[in-house]
């Protein structure tokens, strides 16, 4: 077993064995629609995504995963089922510290362990870094993650896409909640930066920008259930560079939120 294979199972054993101490969670399942283009390809399809996720407390820091199903209607060559996943964990240095390390508008920073995982292009992906939680009015949460992008991938003889050199992330996440009269909204997503590396053949991967905001109707207060229950909306993915060619696509999807 390499040294990163260590790294990600300590990883998955130090989750583990924090799971008792957990303060909060919030799992949800996550539909949406929308077309989509095989940048490799360059043809369009009618793709369903339905997620899971899951974000949870605990004494030491923080948990977040998204596993995602995805199916399209274009025979292409390409699989038109397959899963994408992404697990973070933080440990938060003022609760292992248990100082309060609020600096300004930083209100904590943490290490944090990630990985990325696709099925059928057998990719693998190590994310070391450190997270920057951030307090801005009217926001429910606000951070800056900052990782390295290192590759673990099957590759080209194994059946995968092509290794990858490493190379570096800088994602920002949001939630941000407002009102209308007496209705009930949501803007929350992310955006991330990937800096450009180079495949096992030696070809360019070009840098990318994928930015996904999600805008929310709590349809489920308006109909009397509980707050942030059941959530319609409209997803925006704009993705420039998508997959690290050279094409970018800018993308609304139906999306409908049922928190359990």
């Amino acid at each position: 077993m390499n040294i990163k294979k260590i790294c990600f199972a300590t990883t998955l054993s130090l989750l583990s064995s924090a799971s008792w101490a957990v303060n909060w969670s919030s799992t949800q399942l996550h539909l949406n629609n929308g077309d989509f283009k095989n940048p490799f390809s360059l043809q369009k399809s009618n793709t369903k995504i339905v997620s899971l996720q899951h974000a949870s407390g605990y004494n030491y820091g923080d948990n977040f995963f998204f596993i995602d199903y995805i199916s399209d209607d274009l025979d292409d060559g390409y699989q038109d089922k397959d899963f994408y996943g992404e697990w973070y964990s933080t440990f938060s240095l003022a609760k292992l510290s248990d100082r309060n390390l609020s600096f300004g508008a930083m209100t904590d920073i943490g290490l944090t362990a990630g990985f990325n995982a696709a099925g059928d292009a057998k990719v693998l992906k190590y994310l070391p870094g450190v997270k920057v939680n951030w307090q801005a009015p009217g926001f429910s949460f606000l951070s800056t993650l900052v990782t390295a992008y290192i590759d673990d991938s099957e590759g080209v003889a194994r059946g995968g896409a092509p290794t990858e050199t490493n190379s570096w992330m800088l994602d920002i996440a949001w939630g941000y909640p407002f009102a209308i009269g007496k209705q009930k909204f949501n803007i929350t997503g992310h955006v991330e930066y990937i800096a450009a590396r180079k495949n096992e053949f030696g070809e360019n991967v070009r840098a990318w920008i994928l930015a996904q905001p999600i805008i929310t109707w709590d349809l489920g207060y308006a109909l009397s259930m509980q707050e942030n229950t059941l959530l319609l909306g409209l997803e925006w993915q704009y993705w420039h560079n998508k997959l690290g060619t050279d094409s970018t696509e800018s993308v609304p999807q139906l999306h409908v939120e049922w928190t359990f």
